[in-house]
């Protein structure tokens, strides 16, 4: 059904994900009408911008198709309240951290943020720099960027990523993030990051099939309740680019 959610505009491509039921929450909706696509992808042609198919952002890595994040995004999005903390690993192009920055930061002056957090992770410098570069096309990008409440580091995302503690005396947070997403595809589910989920929290992931070696990858859904009991369930299959080292 994605090959008919194409759009010549950002809002007519959500809708079209809308109407065709690859988008089901509003909230995810008015999510992503606020980041423009065409200000992530290679081009800013409306056949590429506005296309629901994944697109080449160098470095062996994509801009997923549109409606791969929306379903990311609805995955998570019990976890993705006002004031939550997010970590986006594999970030790319940063479209899929705007989109989660507008679930978990509202602007200045219309209702309480919280103590909201977006991060995304690269392991490539190239790519940490794309997504801010991105990010900061839009008014809107420039201000989040400005506020430190989204920003893009580099590390090696198989390990996540800690915030210095609220108590400012140097200690890192462990359990950190409402909400962590993987935008790339898992040997094995990284223990380190079922560690820095709050509890309760919830981890998206594509991992990679081994009992049968035949390449097969899986998204995980993996859960910490309020008692810090984890549970995992599989969900769909995908095809996303490795979790790897940085490219020599």
């Amino acid at each position: 059904m994605a090959w008919q959610c194409s759009g010549s505009t950002n809002e007519e491509l959500i809708d079209n994900m809308f109407k065709n039921g690859l988008i089901t929450s509003e909230r995810v909706r008015d999510a992503m009408k606020n980041v423009d696509r065409k200000y992530y992808t290679p081009s800013t042609a409306p056949e590429i911008a506005y296309a629901d198919s994944p697109q080449s952002i160098g470095h062996a890595a994509t801009i997923s198709a549109p409606h791969m994040h929306a379903s990311a995004c609805e995955a998570l999005l019990p976890y993705l309240a006002t004031g939550n903390k997010v970590l986006d690993i594999g970030s790319g192009s940063g479209y899929l951290t705007a989109i989660f920055a507008e679930l978990v930061i509202v602007p200045e002056g219309q209702r309480p943020g919280g103590t909201a957090q977006v991060v995304g992770l690269e392991h490539i410098p190239q790519l940490r720099d794309l997504g801010e570069l991105n990010l900061a096309k839009s008014r809107r990008g420039k201000e989040l960027l400005a506020s430190g409440k989204v920003s893009f580091v580099l590390g090696d995302g198989r390990k996540g990523w800690k915030l210095p503690s609220a108590s400012g005396e140097g200690e890192m947070e462990e359990e950190i993030w409402d909400a962590i997403h993987v935008g790339a595809a898992a040997k094995v589910l990284h223990p380190e990051l079922v560690k820095q989920l709050k509890a309760p929290g919830r981890l998206f992931i594509p991992v990679e099939e081994e009992e049968h070696g035949n390449g097969q990858q899986w998204i995980w859904v993996v859960d910490k309740d309020a008692n810090g009991v984890v549970t995992k369930k599989r969900a769909e299959g995908v095809r996303y680019v490795p979790l790897t080292d940085r490219p020599a």
